[in-house]
This record gives structure tokens, sequence and C-alpha cells, in this order.
């Protein structure tokens, strides 16, 4: 994408800023043999009574290498959200500028655009749930700065198609962030790889969801090593903790683990949808790439509150656009699934 700057998005007030800097953004060491009289810590070793690297480094080496990125093209966050809402503070000007979303989708994009006042472009999905690229390029104006495109798409469970993914990359003069929370539960190839490509590219990813480590909050932010020098302006100086990162890491050192874990659930969501579709109550199951299956039933609120009350909890997405009557049924253990199925068997 050529003629591209992003130094032209960023927010005046985030270009003038100094950051706060701690003495540990002064050195680059293992700490191995330094004396920390710096930050007043206590000085008593507990294993976490130092403060964390605040840049992660040990963490996104792996990364890196797993990726294919360089480490100065990652930003970790405390969560997905985190990361998402330093977009919106770097490149958002409150009361003024406008960022595009996609319903039904993730929903918290919506929320974090109030938070910080900005105003949310809803551009519906087709009813085959694709971004409808003419509409979007037609939203657009000279103070929309974010388009947010889920993929695989939550709550619909889809990936969208590349052709009209390149095109908005190609065209949106702002920033496009590709949320791949459930990328590793796809047959698609990650975005990562066309980051070198367009300069206006963010790809966030998550620990959440493949890697089962909801409960640490790990979220991670890809882009050039232009935005994440941005972002690395406005973020708190220790946001990802010392036992984050360590379990992070160890869970990441042990892909072959998350790798079976993702084919047993892959194997569970395809009995699930099978079950699925033997139900009389159930009209529609919509494809899937994700760790959950979207299913258009009869009565969404009658049938929720029946798993509710045998102790089984899903997903009403019924109030979202184009999802009338549809549950979310998250793909559990082979043990959960079957209680789950056999539940469904007894409903009517």
């Amino acid at each position: 994408m050529e003629g591209f700057d992003v130094n032209k998005l960023v927010r005046e007030s985030v270009s003038k800023l100094q950051p706060y800097s701690s003495a540990r953004d002064e050195y680059v060491s293992d700490g191995s043999e330094m004396v920390f009289l710096d930050a007043n810590e206590n000085p008593f070793d507990n294993g976490v009574n130092r403060y964390p690297d605040p840049y992660q480094r040990s963490l996104k080496s792996l990364l890196a290498e797993q990726k294919g990125v360089s480490e100065n093209q990652i930003l970790l966050g405390n969560g997905s959200d985190e990361v998402l809402d330093l977009i919106y503070r770097a490149f958002c000007e409150p009361n003024q500028d406008n960022i595009i979303t996609l319903p039904p989708t993730y929903g918290m994009y919506k929320v974090l655009a109030g938070i910080n006042a900005v105003e949310n472009k809803e551009v519906l999905l087709t009813t085959d749930f694709e971004p409808n690229v003419d509409k979007i390029l037609n939203a657009i104006d000279d103070n929309s700065k974010l388009l947010f495109i889920c993929s695989p798409n939550n709550p619909t469970g889809n990936s969208f198609k590349k052709d009209g993914i390149e095109k908005l990359l190609k065209s949106f003069k702002g920033l496009v962030v590709i949320d791949e929370a459930y990328i590793d539960f796809s047959k698609d190839e990650s975005w990562l790889s066309k980051l070198e490509i367009y300069p206006n590219l963010i790809v966030t990813q998550t620990l959440s969801k493949a890697y089962g480590l909801a409960g640490i909050r790990l979220g991670i932010c890809y882009a050039s090593e232009e935005i994440i020098r941005i972002l690395n302006k406005i973020k708190p100086p220790y946001n990802v903790n010392q036992l984050t990162q360590q379990r992070a890491l160890q869970r990441v050192l042990n892909q072959d683990l998350v790798n079976q874990e993702v084919q047993s659930i892959l194997n569970e969501r395809a009995e699930l949808i099978k079950a699925l579709d033997s139900l009389e109550f159930v009209s529609t199951l919509y494809p899937t790439d994700a760790n959950f299956v979207l299913a258009k039933v009869d009565d969404a609120n009658k049938r929720y509150q029946q798993l509710l009350e045998k102790q089984v909890v899903v997903r009403n997405r019924s109030a979202q656009p184009l999802c009338e009557n549809t549950l979310r049924f998250t793909v559990g253990t082979p043990e959960e699934n079957k209680k789950l199925i056999a539940i469904l068997k007894e409903l009517n």
C-alpha cells in the first residue's frame, strides 16, 4: 500500500507524549548480575517481589520465532481487550473520529468506542454473514480511523472471504484490525503473513481460546514496527504481570499439547454439529471455523431457559442483528458434550 504513513493517523496528543520510563527501560539484561535499587521494591525474594519485564522479552522472542515475525512487531496486553483499547486511544480523537464495525460481531468493539467517545458506524454483514464491502467503503469518511474485522467471526463462527478483506485493506486509508481470536480452530491461513504487504494491517490474537489460558488474560497484537512503537508509548509500564508471563511461556512452549487439545475440540465440534442437526427444534446450523456452533432454533429464549434449568449454560445471541432465535454452543470436553447432547434430546 504505497504512500501509507501511520503517523498521520496518530492523535496529536499521543504524538507529543513523553512516555513514562522506568529504570528497567534503560538497560537490556537478564538481571542475574544486577543489584536492583531503582523501583522501591521489597528486596526479599519470593518470586514476584520484582516488577516484571515491561516488554515481556522472553515470551515475545518465542512468539516471534513461532509466528515468523520480528519481536518489534508484537505488543502484549492484559487480554485482547486492553490491546484493542490501546488502539482506540492511540489513533482515535474523542468526539471527532469514528470506527467501523460489522455486526453481528464481538461486542467489545462497540463498548470500547463508547468508552473512548468515538462514533461507531455499524455496517451489517450480508445475510450469509460476509462483509458488505461496497457498503463499508461507502460508510468511510475522512474521520474513519479503524475498521474491525473478526474472522473467524463471533458469534457466527465463519471465516470471511479473503478477496473482500484484501479489497478493504487496499482501499481503506485507516487501520484494519483483524481479530483472530479463533484462528487456531480454522483451516484458513492467518493474516500474519500479510503484515509486510499491508502496513495498515493489525492482527490480534489471544491465549484465551485454543491455548486454554483465559484466566491469565494475555492478548497479542501483531503489526508493523511503527504501529507497535506507537502503542508502546501509551501502554501501562508493567501491563503484563510476572505470573502471566511465566504461565504463558510454559504453555506456548508446549505446542504439541495445545495441538492435541485443538484437535480434540475439532473432533467434538463435528459430533456436536451432527447431534444438533438431528434435533427437530434446530432449523439452521451455520458454518463454523471456531470452537463454537451457532444454531437457529424455534424459540431461543425457551431453549436457553430449559438448558439453564438443567445446569447447562449456553449463549443466547438473539439480540444481535441477523441472529434472531439463535443459541451459541461452545464445544466442551467429550463428557460435557455428551451431557449437553443427552439433555438436548430430552427437550420438547
